[in-house]
């Protein structure tokens, strides 16, 4: 059930948090609020029982971008930023540190309840719970993917992922020898119509996960640019 998930709400703003947190409580959801990325990052250290982190980006003294940075540190817990600032650099920014997803301000109750609820959804999909099939796991002989802890293992080492890290890589092999353009792969895993700057969302992702698990990003041998068409994982 809805309630059993603990989300924490870090703005700078005592109003916003205030409002999200009783749209969200009312919802069932249970609330843990921080004012500041400081203590946003000591909290998911010492409270594994959040599921969620809504994240202002603008606030004083450590941003969220660093506490995202930071954070990923300590939990791969789905980071959804909620900001007034709207660029697509925010935006790539945002996904470089390992954000989930993306809510501009001023936002619908409705698109922000949306999101939570689909973050959420997976999150829930990928708990230590799920069983792992022999075809799901495998992705190249000295890279694994480990859905009970929702990371990749690279050659006996543990590679921590975020949680469209994860889902991404579950598609791609559900999709194995296959062309996936971006497209296809934005509205799995997002969960979301797709619009042509989201290309750009997908792009870093990638990046990103190349830079975790390739040997060399810049000569891919898993993760493999088809030009013009998209990715393709054999």
């Amino acid at each position: 059930m809805e309630q059993q998930y603990k989300i924490l709400i870090v703005d700078d703003e005592p109003d916003i948090r205030e409002v999200v947190s009783i749209l969200l409580g009312s919802e069932g959801y249970r609330i843990a609020q921080a004012e500041n990325g400081t203590q946003a990052v000591e909290m998911v250290s010492r409270d594994k029982e959040i599921d969620l982190v809504i994240l202002d980006i603008m606030m004083p003294g450590m941003d969220g971008i660093k506490t995202c940075e930071m954070i990923r540190g300590e939990s791969t817990v789905p980071v959804l930023f909620l900001t007034a600032k709207s660029q697509d650099q925010d935006k790539v920014a945002a996904y470089s540190t390992g954000g989930d997803d993306y809510l501009v301000k001023p936002f619908s109750q409705t698109e922000l309840l949306m999101k939570v609820k689909s973050l959420l959804r997976r999150y829930k999909e990928y708990q230590p719970a799920a069983q792992v099939s022999q075809n799901d796991a495998a992705l190249t002989g000295d890279i694994t993917l480990d859905s009970k802890h929702r990371c990749a293992v690279k050659a006996g080492k543990r590679i921590p992922l975020t949680d469209k890290e994860y889902a991404i890589m579950r598609f791609f092999v559900e999709h194995r020898g296959e062309i996936v353009g971006n497209r296809e792969l934005y509205e799995d895993v997002w969960d979301d119509s797709y619009l042509p700057s989201d290309g750009n969302t997908v792009m870093v992702h990638i990046l990103n996960l190349r830079k975790k698990l390739e040997d060399d990003a810049n000569h891919p041998e898993l993760i493999k640019t088809i030009w013009g068409k998209g990715y393709k994982v054999e």
